[in-house]
């Protein structure tokens, strides 16, 4: 699934505080920091399948209100960190969404167990033929 950066970016709110870490000056006088938060259950951009996809496997990351929250303070500007906090928020959605193909099991042939069983074999003739043969 395709999510629409410019549709799930009017869906989320944003909280900023001063970050720390490098900076100067400016750490101390600017809110770089951004707390990305987004509520699966009240967005129109999904349907109630993939809602409910969405809060099964994102039910760790979620708050005690609900909203999945993504953090970012690794830039010095609250623009750049608005924006990957949002990249961050989409691929967490769209790997969330991803449905796993069921694996089936698979049994192995006859012939493939018999031709492992011949190699051995051979390995063990091989290295029996190495011995001395020592008599007493």
């Amino acid at each position: 699934m395709n999510i629409n950066k410019a549709e799930l970016q009017k869906e989320t709110f944003y909280k900023t505080s001063r970050s720390g870490g490098k900076g100067g000056q400016n750490v101390n006088k600017v809110s770089s920091k951004v707390e990305l938060l987004f509520s699966v259950d009240s967005s129109a951009l999904f349907t109630d399948d993939e809602k409910q996809r969405l809060n099964e496997k994102l039910q760790n990351r979620l708050n005690k209100d609900g909203y999945v929250q993504v953090i970012c303070d690794e830039e010095r500007s609250q623009y750049l960190n608005k924006e990957k906090a949002l990249e961050r928020l989409i691929v967490l959605l769209t790997r969330s969404l991803q449905v796993q193909k069921s694996r089936k099991a698979t049994k192995v042939s006859k012939t493939v167990k018999a031709a492992r069983l011949d190699t051995k074999k051979l390995q063990s003739a091989k290295k029996e033929g190495r011995k001395k043969n020592f008599e007493i």
